[in-house]
């Protein structure tokens, strides 16, 4: 069994029809889904982040990073 997991919900796919940890029994499927998605995320959405899709075990993660903001103290209040 192999599962698309997103991390990182932000607003977009909350409110988009996409959704989260979905289940496939081929390992290639799930990855065409996860790539699929990804893509989707990444042209359609608001572009405030960037997705990008890893595989941990038997699922394919889909996440975002923050980018570091020029006046960050570093201890984590920016986000």
């Amino acid at each position: 069994m192999y599962k698309i997991v997103v991390a990182n919900q932000c607003a977009c796919f909350k409110n988009s029809n996409l959704k989260n940890n979905l289940t496939f029994e081929s390992k290639d499927e799930a990855l065409l889904k996860a790539i699929e998605m990804n893509n989707i995320m990444n042209k359609e959405f608001c572009k405030k982040h960037k997705f990008e899709v890893q595989e941990m075990f038997n699922n394919f993660v889909i996440s975002f990073y923050n980018d570091a903001r020029d006046n960050c103290c570093g201890n984590g209040c920016c986000m």
